[in-house]
């Protein structure tokens, strides 16, 4: 049931939002790349290529990627975070099933390490264009705290929940504006030594 809603969900998705998406593409072509491509870990950690719209610049030789990604969004990209278009054209993993609507989401493959053997299980169900984590802090909530959200999702899924987190999302977006860039810094959410340049210094299991 959930694999059928993803596809109807995906398809009408990709048909409703087509003028939103040749719109957009055409804004972003003329300063470079349309869409950013990245290899990410899915459904049991197999690795899957993510397909969004391009909202940053490329990182300048000597700067660090992972501490400077509020300094290289672009004007446009802002608009695009903020309002969730960026992430439309995920829709076509889901449609592919690389990925569903709801499910935690897929993070770097370099955070697979990082993860302690309760928190691999985010990653026994597809990952999501939205989830649990997201309507529940988005980017401004420490890396733990997320983890934990999305294990939590995992062991207590239903399609009511489904159902509950698409409205929430679409809230977020529409009603209440909550901003998709995150104004805490890496450093104040990182927690778990994601960054490369980071260990994890403390190990809390969920219970």
């Amino acid at each position: 049931m959930k694999r059928a809603i993803d596809i109807v969900g995906a398809a009408t998705g990709l048909i409703v939002a087509a003028p939103i998406m040749v719109a957009t593409a055409a804004a972003i072509r003329s300063s470079g790349p349309i869409l950013f491509s990245q290899k990410r870990p899915g459904y049991r950690s197999g690795i899957f290529t993510i397909r969004k719209f391009r909202t940053m610049r490329a990182a300048a030789d000597g700067e660090l990627w992972f501490r400077s990604d509020s300094d290289r969004v672009t004007a446009i990209g802002h608009f695009l975070r903020k309002t969730s278009i960026d992430e439309l054209p995920e829709l076509w993993n889901v449609l592919r099933g690389d990925m569903s609507l709801v499910g935690p989401r897929p993070l770097l493959v370099e955070y697979l390490e990082k993860y302690t053997p309760n928190e691999h299980r985010r990653h026994h169900t597809p990952p999501g264009i939205t989830g649990w984590a997201q309507v529940n802090g988005r980017q401004n909530i420490p890396f733990s705290e997320r983890l934990r959200l999305d294990v939590w999702y995992v062991d207590n899924w239903n399609l009511l929940l489904d159902c509950k987190i698409i409205v929430k999302t679409v809230a977020a977006v529409f009603l209440t504006s909550h901003d998709a860039v995150g104004s805490d810094g890496l450093d104040a959410v990182d927690d778990i030594g994601l960054s490369s340049d980071r260990e994890r210094t403390e190990v809390k299991e969920s219970a």
